[in-house]
């Protein structure tokens, strides 16, 4: 069932199963980590480094810079897509609509959704497409750049984004919502394209905005 479901949604190599969580409670962390020793008060202690997303800096739809700074002490949902994917994105959108109506009064919560055909997703035509959607305000970053460096920034989420000749328009992308906490931390995947994903995300979301009370 999985590979079927990573055929269509692929994920950048097995990363669900490097994903940990020290409590039943909290949201899991995934990607890589590390132990590390340190002298604290003259004795040794160790701690665990998680894998962090790295620093991006690209245009929005508004052709202002949008970064990883933009989302400093922030929850933020992440997807890849383009404005005349014959496919899946139309269904992504309809659900990353729903979790944008959930949480569009909460400033610790953005999405951030990058198109991975900058050649014709300028951002004259991703301010069209979020007006077309009913996005206003900064909640919802619409990201477009090199297309290098956004099919890199793929992989940073652990998240397919590249060229195709066989895929439908020449592009492949994950169906997947990926979900960041405050430090940059992924903290979930979820199907983009269903009412079950885009539940199960928002669910995780309020997990995840609970944990930052405690």
């Amino acid at each position: 069932m999985y590979s079927a479901l990573q055929k269509c949604f692929p994920v950048v190599g097995l990363v669900l199963l490097a994903a940990c969580s020290s409590s039943e409670n909290r949201l899991p962390i995934f990607g890589e980590r590390d132990v590390i020793t340190k002298e604290v008060d003259g004795k040794t202690v160790t701690d665990t480094a998680y894998y962090q997303v790295p620093a991006f800096q690209y245009v929005n739809q508004d052709s202002l810079p949008v970064s990883d700074k933009t989302f400093e002490g922030k929850i933020y949902v992440t997807d890849f897509f383009f404005v005349s994917c014959p496919t899946i994105c139309p269904k992504m959108k309809t659900q990353m609509k729903r979790v944008y109506e959930q949480f569009k009064s909460n400033p610790d919560v953005m999405i951030l959704s990058y198109t991975i055909d900058p050649a014709h997703d300028t951002p004259a035509v991703l301010k069209e497409f979020a007006k077309n959607l009913g996005v206003t305000g900064n909640q919802w970053q619409f990201a477009t750049g090199k297309k290098e460096d956004i099919f890199k920034t793929g992989k940073s989420y652990m998240v397919v984004a590249q060229e195709d000749a066989g895929a439908p328009g020449g592009l492949l992308h994950s169906g997947h919502f990926v979900l960041v906490d405050k430090e940059k931390h992924v903290r979930g995947m979820y199907d983009g394209t269903t009412e079950a994903g885009a539940d199960k995300l928002m669910a995780d979301i309020d997990k995840l905005l609970a944990e930052y009370k405690k």
